[in-house]
């Protein structure tokens, strides 16, 4: 039965036929439906079972409707044969303090990516810049150095057609680079690749709050002390600035790790929402909470608890599954991840639920629903979680004493602890909030994980079949379920977005959900663009002070860019007749000398003088070099007829930027470049911006009123969920 309908907008539609549906390489399909698709990942994770057949039944009965989201990657690569992980996240092997094996954790690190996961690193281990090198005379490059080399690597496994694998880069706040870490994103085109967050301890935090000095350390030596609040603001102004490094409470993380008695974290996957050990993999699952919702608003609006109780256990046992059939990368991560079982449990469509039973988000009582919410889930997880071992078997470094002492445990009361004592776990750690953008929207758009809706009503660009793109309106969920229900009549006042509520009401939610949560959340604190700077610091202060793990904050500005544009679509580029050209032009000509090839290419740019000043009108590329001259006259033509129609030809630059050479690129005055076309992009770039025709770099995650994608160039991305993802190509900096 190829039935449709179950898709709530054609956008859901369009992205299960580009992301999760099983083809062939040509394109063939293997699933007709979203049914099949559904049917394919239940059969593939029933297999483990002793009566495959009951198993796969209940697992389809849980994802049909979109009640129970597995992650894309469980999506799209159970069933297939394929050679992929259907894990979402690693924290790769420590970094060992030496140029081999720094270069054995690369190759790990590329073999992982190049399966689709996302990675991270504690690059703590490495010596700082300026230390001495026993043995070879010389002086260490310091971390950042290498983390450039894990930057050009993921850029070029992204270049080579691999499914994106993001990366996280933290370190220590006691680390002796710290300063040049803190500020390595203010430059627009280093380290694009990496989410990077500094990992906090309590002692720092002591210090801050009694403005103590801190000591900047390496392996016992003292390298530096500055005032702990001096440290801390240049944290927060760097993340005021540009969004990053985000703050990870890493004493915290540990203290509250179910499996402290055999394991230390020091990273956490790309999205922060699962602190790992060395090796550690885990896969993720969201319940989806606006489809449980029964009598949504009425006065007799609630969650189903009971089919919510059923719906966890199933869903629990689904993810425990998943280990057994999924491959890996590395055999230290299979043997990680087998010892231990850990599965990440979450919940989508939070904000959704909350206004269909009339509860404003950011609010005390939708805190408090929340924290009700999230414990029933819990409870159910570990409920199941037990029974599990009962019939199967403990995860095999399970002790009952120390899991029995955990913080969650002893919360969720007398039953979940009795039923530990008697049975043990199946899987250590189980409950996870993760990002859910794509899965959320294949849903209906369901609000995503613990996020509060982005907006009403908005406009995402989707790429057809023949490659033009269209402007789609996407309602949310809740917002189509109102409209089902009430027709016209106009939303309360309790649906309020991300633009609206304030970083304090963000704050509130995060740490109601964190109660329940043994791992960790990934979500973003969005900040006003005028917020001031102590209001912002003072978001960090008061996610510590209610018990979060850590914190990501979005704050628009021309650096970060702004978010998707919601209500009326922008107004396309008006394309009009060619300009004519005068006898003369001025211009200037610049030289790229591009590592591999014996002569320069020569790029001359000519402007157009106009009363709003200069414009670029042409372009020509000249070079001895006759292997790129075919595509130079191409690319000139083409440029130049562009320039000449006038408007904003900005767009040209971006386009040029993200083109990716798939036999690498080349370091350049110190930047990588992916390609020759992205160094002509550059070049055009610095010449607008010279002239006056651009006010700042367009590259990167830097541009207003869009950042730009650094996939596909376009200025379509937005913040949700900690982790940067582009409306048009889907690209994202997280693993999901």
């Amino acid at each position: 039965m190829n039935d449709m309908s179950v898709f709530a907008a054609p956008i859901a539609e369009t992205i299960w036929d580009l992301k999760y549906r099983f083809k062939d390489v040509d394109g063939t399909p293997h699933d007709q439906s979203i049914q099949d698709t559904w049917r394919r990942v239940a059969r593939a994770l029933s297999a483990p079972e002793k009566d495959p057949a009951k198993w796969e039944h209940e697992f389809y009965s849980a994802l049909e409707g979109f009640k129970f989201l597995p992650a894309g990657r469980i999506l799209a690569g159970a069933g297939t044969k394929r050679q992929v992980t259907l894990f979402n996240c690693f924290v790769m092997g420590q970094v060992p303090d030496s140029i081999e094996g720094i270069f054995d954790a690369l190759k790990e690190a590329a073999q992982t990516m190049q399966q689709g996961g996302g990675i991270g690193y504690d690059f703590s281990t490495l010596r700082p810049r300026g230390a001495k090198v026993d043995g070879v005379g010389a002086d260490a490059s310091g971390p950042l150095s290498f983390m450039d080399v894990w930057d050009a690597m993921c850029r070029t496994i992204m270049s080579a057609g691999s499914r994106r694998g993001a990366m996280m880069g933290v370190l220590r706040c006691d680390h002796p680079d710290i300063l040049e870490f803190i500020a390595a994103k203010a430059d627009p085109a280093r380290l694009r690749m990496f989410n990077m967050s500094v990992l906090i301890t309590d002692a720092f935090m002591a210090a801050l709050q009694a403005d103590d000095p801190w000591a900047l350390v390496f392996d016992g030596k003292t390298y530096d002390r500055l005032p702990a609040r001096a440290l801390w603001a240049k944290i927060m102004q760097a993340t005021y600035d540009v969004a990053e490094p985000g703050v990870i409470f890493v004493d915290r993380i540990n203290q509250t790790n179910n499996l402290r008695y055999c394991e230390t974290i020091a990273a956490t996957n790309p999205c922060g929402e699962q602190p790992l050990p060395p090796y550690g993999a885990c896969l993720l699952g969201s319940v989806n909470l606006a489809r449980l919702v029964q009598h949504p608003f009425d006065a007799q609006a609630g969650i189903d608890l009971p089919a919510l109780e059923r719906l966890v256990a199933v869903a629990v046992r689904m993810l425990d599954n998943v280990i057994d059939v999924s491959g890996f990368p590395l055999a230290a991560q299979a043997a990680e991840a087998r010892a231990k079982r850990r599965i990440g449990l979450g919940v989508t469509g939070l904000a959704d639920a909350l206004l269909m039973v009339g509860l404003r988000y950011g609010s005390a009582e939708a805190a408090r629903q929340t924290e009700h919410w999230l414990q029933a889930i819990a409870r159910a997880a570990y409920l199941a979680s037990a029974n599990l071992a009962r019939e199967k078997g403990a995860f095999p470094l399970f002790e009952r004493a120390p899991m029995l002492d955990c913080k969650i445990v002893q919360a969720l009361g007398p039953e979940v602890t009795k039923a530990i004592a008697a049975d043990g776990l199946r899987n250590a750690v189980l409950t996870s909030v993760a990002p859910t953008g794509t899965i959320s929207l294949l849903a209906g758009n369901v609000s995503s994980g613990v996020e509060p809706i982005f907006a009403d009503r908005y406009h995402r660009k989707l790429m057809q079949p023949a490659g033009e793109r269209s402007d789609t309106e996407v309602l949310d969920y809740a917002v189509q379920m109102w409209r089902k229900l009430r027709g016209d009549v106009p939303l309360p006042d309790y649906f309020v977005d991300a633009q609206t509520l304030t970083p304090q009401e963000h704050i509130a939610m995060q740490a109601a959900a964190q109660t329940w949560v043994d791992a960790s959340i990934s979500k973003t604190i969005n900040c006003p663009a005028d917020i001031a700077f102590t209001a912002f610091k003072d978001v960090y202060w008061q996610a510590w002070m209610q018990g979060c793990k850590g914190c990501t904050t979005y704050r628009p500005n021309a650096t970060t860019g702004a978010v998707l544009s919601a209500g009326i679509p922008p107004a396309s580029l008006d394309m009009g007749t060619p300009l004519p050209r005068p006898n003369s032009l001025e211009g200037s000509t610049y030289k790229i000398n591009w590592p591999g090839s014996e002569h320069a290419l020569y790029i001359t740019i000519n402007d157009l003088l106009t009363q709003a000043g200069r414009r670029p009108f042409e372009i020509f590329i000249n070079s001895k070099n006759m292997e790129h001259f075919a595509w130079t006259v191409a690319l000139t033509r083409m440029v130049s007829a562009i320039f000449r129609r006038g408007g904003d030809v900005s767009f040209v630059v971006e386009e040029l930027k993200a083109v990716f050479d798939p036999r690498g690129g080349a370091w350049v005055a110190g930047k990588y470049i992916p390609s020759i076309l992205a160094a002509i992009g550059g070049v055009i770039e610095e010449h607008m911006i010279a002239t006056g025709f651009l006010t700042g770099k367009t590259g990167g995650l830097n541009t207003a009123p869009g950042a730009s994608c650094p996939h596909c160039g376009q200025q379509d991305l937005r913040m949700q969920e900690g982790c940067t993802t582009c409306d048009i190509c889907g690209f994202s900096e997280c693993s999901g």
